[in-house]
């Protein structure tokens, strides 16, 4: 069993004491109101900026963080509309500035044709904290489903059902960092009483398909739009990533909805999550905004040109 993470009894789960030991150790460590949210609201000059809710941790923290999304003006209902998710995990770096990179460069072209929606910094408390969970001891994503008990997760869940909005596409930004193996499998194994399995970091970029719409063109032109920016993961000697096998180059598959996925809170049927690898001795914290910018056109335009195609 798990007896390297200093919290809790070798295979029982946590309970509430444990839980409130994990939140005192947990401390501010940069600023979501500093870092993320003037840019957002920078944008009001050529988006619509809505809050769809706000997190109330003013008893932890001190701090109430809103909840913003940001669509692209002249919605029009017979365009493709597309979620752009970031921050579900808020020490995802990447993932959060990836997104308000999107929306500070070619965000504004793209509507142009398309919808836009994207909801950059899902978890800010996680993103100033640079931690996997919620005050409450749960991950986010793995709380989309109907029974999710991440505030993070619902709020985005009833806010989007509010839209009444199908959409042609998701792509949901993530990293995977060395940290998963250190710090937050092993805290996820003690939390939960089980055994902790550190998986093999692949070293590069990866994405992770939903078993249930696979799109195999659909990432292939992810893949290939990443590649021209950063290195894509290559498969272990298994032919796996993540102790997973590949279904294609740099692409895994998994079963978004039964995990509670992000990627699985709309009917998108193309839908694809991000894996970035910040700690690679072959990249920079640039790099990996531009592998994510990369990402979000790549998938756009695959979906731009298969538009075109069913209309010619």
């Amino acid at each position: 069993m798990n007896n390297n993470y200093h919290i809790g009894t070798v295979g029982q789960p946590w309970t509430t004491a444990e839980k409130a030991q994990w939140l005192s150790e947990q401390k501010i460590k940069r600023s979501f109101f500093n870092d993320v949210l003037p840019i957002i609201e920078g944008l009001d000059a050529y988006f619509d900026i809505e809050q769809y809710g706000e997190l109330n941790y003013d008893p932890i923290c001190g701090k109430v963080y809103p909840l913003y999304a940001v669509k692209s003006r002249n919605w029009q209902y017979d365009k493709p509309t597309v979620l752009i998710t970031g921050g579900v995990h808020g020490y995802e770096t990447s993932g959060v500035h990836g997104a308000l990179r999107f929306l500070q460069t070619s965000a504004v072209a793209y509507s142009s044709q398309l919808n836009i929606l994207v909801l950059p910094c899902i978890s800010p408390w996680g993103y100033e904290t640079i931690n996997r969970w919620t005050p409450a001891a749960v991950d986010p994503n793995r709380s989309f489903g109907s029974d999710g008990k991440a505030l993070e997760a619902q709020q985005v869940r009833q806010y989007l059902t509010s839209l009444k909005q199908r959409f042609a596409l998701h792509i949901d930004l993530h990293e995977t960092t060395d940290s998963d193996n250190s710090e937050f499998g092993p805290a996820t194994a003690a939390r939960d009483g089980k055994e902790n399995e550190n998986w093999s970091i692949p070293d590069g970029f990866y994405l992770a398909a939903d078993t249930e719409r696979p799109s195999p063109a659909f990432h292939k032109a992810i893949i290939d739009s990443v590649a021209r920016v950063t290195h894509i993961a290559e498969a272990d000697e298994n032919g796996e990533l993540i102790d997973e096998k590949i279904q294609q180059f740099g692409v895994v598959s998994c079963p978004n909805a039964s995990m509670g996925l992000c990627a699985s809170v709309s009917d998108a049927p193309l839908v694809s999550t991000t894996e970035v690898y910040p700690d690679s001795p072959r990249t920079t914290p640039e790099q990996c905004i531009q592998a994510q910018l990369a990402a979000i056109e790549g998938a756009l335009n695959y979906l731009l040109q298969q538009s075109s195609a069913d209309i010619s």
